[in-house]
């Protein structure tokens, strides 16, 4: 992607269902599991630049001995500066330890985070502040080992402010009012009343049992399933989160609507839960049909035990899976996300070819780096297709010399590397204006390969956001080579409206889309729509929020799609001597290379859950208003 957009959290779980001793025997150490957390989270790095943290639990240690580890970083590479600071442990015990550092025993005593659960995380922030009190894994810490709490997840919900004011309610003072404290304060607080109740009728029925009896008995009765249907059911939004409490049981829950990803795999051996299939393929070498992934509205369990249960907390809504993910943010190694791109790239070759007047002869195809390779490579072999069957209808129709079959064969589409984007080279700074400045020289390109005045330039990217590095950098780059026109081409359709749910697209006025919307509302002499639909917008905010309805649609439907398109192109190519069109991806053949996630509502705006369209009406009101907030 050519404008900068931050990505997702992601999300690292593994639990040894063996003893830490058995690990010592077969692997020859009692780093097996930091170890494979290290490369887990590693494969997931493009989830989290901000910051990471990690947590550790052991079981079984005795009273007054440190069983919770958690350490968390904002470093510049806070996935190896974490666990080259446990790392150091690891390596110190080795040394002071000896022989005992094979010693199930000494080794649970004395080396931090050599625990059989293990919570990973990766940061990006989507909103707010990125200090380190921001990152996860959050702990709500007891001296009851089943009411310590440790939480992480990948989510953002559209009813923190609601929710919080249920704790207040309820009569919690919570310190900080962020939907990850107010998530973890609500399970928490469940947790509380399911630890009291366990209590109170094991009381009753064994008087004579002792507090501490009754303490390691509750611990292996937490009804975790309704625990969860309680605590979670009024969220809305799209999450998958881990919690782990210290006496062991740990739990994973996905959103009903199955927004953000969450997948697992479970042996013998160990439990694992990642973002991303590809990390977990990896890390354990396991084959991609024995990797689960988790249903919507379902929560995995893993008891203390080890043993492991997929059960519902919330009735499952319409999977919604979301389809910018797969454009964009997950790695392109799942074979299932490499097709996908590739057939998004396929697709458009019908809109291209009417771009270029089927001229192939004098057009070249390139992409902007790095994700959009893929629906790239997709393109092209859509055009390879055409190619064949315009070869077998002009030989079977037409008597050709030798020369002229061969030339007709021998044909394929030019394809070259255009666009080179510098990797030593960051846009280091954030704000607006300076950013500007640099973001013009993050991309470089290679010269005279271009025809000038002849040829027309394709060039793909996975999608258009903001639009401020094509009109800044990349358009003023390629018009340098002089080609006779420059066609970009979005494999994701038009983004359209905010994300609620976890991606960093919140403020309507940052879409180039929705500009091009104001500048054709401004031309047609229809601005007094915007004040229509913020009335509209402002009376719903009154309504139950079952009854909202996004209003922001009714302005994109009074323009054609390529309406939009054209203005836009009209709108990034000011001082550009070639000629500019834009094509974006169709939702109906989005909807074809993604069959079974739907979730469309950056395109749409159909959002999965109520909360949604409240945000989206929310944005709006915020861009009349002249706020810079976020909608939620």
């Amino acid at each position: 992607m050519s404008d900068a957009i931050k990505h997702e959290c992601g999300i690292a779980f593994i639990r040894l269902r063996k003893p830490l001793g058995y690990f010592i025997e077969k692997y020859g150490t009692p780093a097996y599991g930091i170890n494979k957390m290290f490369l887990l989270m590693e494969k997931q790095h493009n989830r989290g630049q901000d910051g990471a943290g990690l947590a550790s639990i052991k079981l079984g240690l005795g009273q007054g001995l440190n069983y919770i580890d958690r350490l968390r970083s904002i470093n510049d590479q806070p996935i190896t500066h974490i666990f080259k600071k446990v790392g150091e442990k690891f390596n110190a015990a080795q040394k002071a330890g000896g022989d005992r550092y094979l010693s199930q025993k000494w080794v649970k005593e004395n080396v931090p985070f050599a625990g059989e659960l293990l919570l990973g995380h990766l940061r990006y922030a989507t909103f707010g502040k990125s200090d380190i009190s921001a990152c996860h894994p959050f702990l709500r810490s007891s001296n009851w080992r089943s009411r310590n709490l440790l939480m992480a997840g990948n989510f953002n919900l559209t009813n923190a402010q609601e929710l919080f004011g249920r704790l207040v309610e309820l009569g919690q003072y919570p310190w900080e009012k962020g939907d990850t404290i107010t998530v973890m304060e609500k399970i928490g607080h469940f947790l509380d009343l399911e630890n009291e109740r366990l209590i109170t009728q094991y009381k009753n029925a064994f008087p004579d049992v002792s507090k501490q009896e009754i303490i390691e008995k509750i611990e292996k009765e937490i009804d975790w399933q309704g625990l969860l249907e309680r605590a979670c059911r009024d969220f809305d939004g799209g999450y998958a989160m881990v919690g782990m409490t210290g006496n062991g049981d740990a739990f994973v829950v996905r959103d009903p609507s199955c927004i953000r990803p969450a997948y697992y795999y479970a042996d013998e051996e160990v439990v694992v839960v990642a973002s991303e299939k590809p990390a977990i393929k990896t890390t354990f070498n396991v084959e991609y049909t024995d990797i689960r992934e988790l249903g919507g509205g379902n929560a995995l369990l893993v008891l203390s035990d080890g043993s492991v249960t997929e059960v519902p907390f919330a009735p499952p809504m319409p999977k919604k899976s979301c389809s910018f993910e797969r454009i964009y943010f997950s790695r392109g190694t799942d074979p299932e996300i490499y097709n996908e791109r590739k057939n998004l790239g396929r697709l458009l070759c019908p809109q291209v070819l009417e771009a270029i007047e089927y001229d192939l002869e004098n057009t070249i195809f390139s992409y902007i780096p790095n994700t959009a390779e893929t629906s790239f490579l997709g393109l092209v072999k859509g055009m390879e297709a055409f190619l064949i069957e315009k070869r077998t209808q002009t030989l079977k129709e037409t008597e050709l010399s030798e020369e002229q079959i061969r030339k007709i064969l021998s044909f394929r589409p030019r394809v070259e590397k255009l666009v080179l984007k510098d990797t030593k080279m960051r846009t280091f700074i954030t704000e607006d204006q300076q950013r500007d400045d640099l973001v013009a020289h993050v991309y470089d390109t290679t010269y005279e390969i271009v025809r000038k005045g002849v040829d027309t330039l394709v060039v793909i990217d996975d999608s258009i956001v903001r639009g401020t590095t094509l009109e800044k950098s990349i358009l003023k780059m390629l018009d340098r080579l002089s080609p006779k026109r420059i066609v970009i081409v979005s494999s994701a359709p038009q983004i359209r409206f905010p994300d609620c749910y976890g991606i960093d697209m919140s403020l309507q006025e940052e879409f180039i889309v929705f500009r091009a919307l104001l500048e054709l509302l401004r031309e047609t002499h229809q601005l007094y729509k915007l004040e229509e639909v913020y009335e509209k917008c402002q009376a719903s905010m009154e309504l139950p929020i079952e009854q909202v309805e996004n209003h922001v649609k009714e302005l994109y439907q009074l323009f054609d799609y390529e309406q939009i398109s054209d203005k836009i192109a009209q709108m990034i190519s000011k001082n550009i001597k070639a000629e500019v069109k834009i094509i974006y991806q169709t939702v109906e053949n989005l909807h074809k290379a993604c069959p079974n996630h739907t979730g469309d509502w950056y395109f749409t705006g159909d959002y999965p859950t109520a909360g949604g369209h409240r945000v989206a009406n929310r944005a709006f009101m915020n861009f009349m208003e002249g706020k810079k907030e976020r909608a939620y």
